[in-house]
């Protein structure tokens, strides 16, 4: 695939900000809430996006789309994406969202390429909430049962007041009650033990999740072992 010339985004993350946008006409509804894969120019995956900002993307014609139809990828810029819209068995209907205007509908694309931008990911891992949560699936490591986020918290394997630091392999997920009779001990203090060892995970654990879902599947030809690392927005 070629991609149309346009000049190099002069800067060292992934442009964003007025990327946010909307285009206009189009309504906030729930296909907003998709996530959208980013990659450079040169096809490496750097991003996850929300699709507000890969419209927004898209609409300034800083990337393009790329769009698996039949085991071929094939590029689209904005105004030939709207197009394409009408004819929506392109789309697979159970793994498609979309965005709904006055007068048309737009589908939320999978994957969008930046025209002008070649850096490559990082390839560390982000230490949070977020990606702790995903790494251990929500399971509370001590009492191996799986909660919603908000029953959940973050406990250090070794207390702070022992010398605990916050490092992927002393932080796990744990249940408030699990977490209340640990206290300020360790598993072995309290007699506990962790459903696994906690470790520094090689790639994103929320792009993990998410290749689980059927209508992501077309993610997995960009994010090989080397780049599985790429950061969310």
């Amino acid at each position: 695939m070629t991609g149309r010339n346009h000049g190099r985004i002069a800067s060292s993350r992934p442009p964003e900000g007025e990327g946010d946008v909307v285009p206009a006409g189009v309504m906030r509804n729930e296909g907003l809430d998709a996530k959208v894969l980013v990659l450079n120019r040169l096809y490496v995956a750097v991003r996850v996006v929300g699709a507000r900002r890969a419209f927004g993307l898209l609409a300034r014609n800083i990337a393009e789309v790329v769009h698996l139809h039949e085991g071929q990828y094939q590029a689209y810029d904005f105004e030939s994406w709207r197009e394409l819209a009408n004819f929506r068995d392109q789309f697979v209907p159970d793994e498609q969202d979309w965005v709904r205007s006055v007068g048309f509908e737009l589908p939320v694309p999978r994957v969008i390429r930046l025209l002008g931008y070649d850096r490559l990911p990082r390839h560390e891992v982000k230490l949070n909430r977020r990606n702790l949560f995903a790494r251990d699936r929500n399971q509370c490591q001590y009492c191996g049962r799986h909660f919603p986020t908000s029953e959940l918290s973050i406990d250090h394997v070794t207390p702070r007041r022992q010398g605990g630091a916050d490092t992927w392999t002393n932080l796990v997920c744990a249940c408030v009650r699990c977490n209340a009779r640990k206290g300020g001990r360790t598993p072995e203090q309290a007699a506990m033990s962790l459903v696994r060892r906690p470790v520094a995970p090689r790639r994103n654990p929320l792009i993990a999740v998410r290749l689980g879902q059927k209508k992501y599947q077309s993610w997995r030809a960009f994010l090989d072992d080397a780049y599985w690392s790429v950061e969310l927005g």
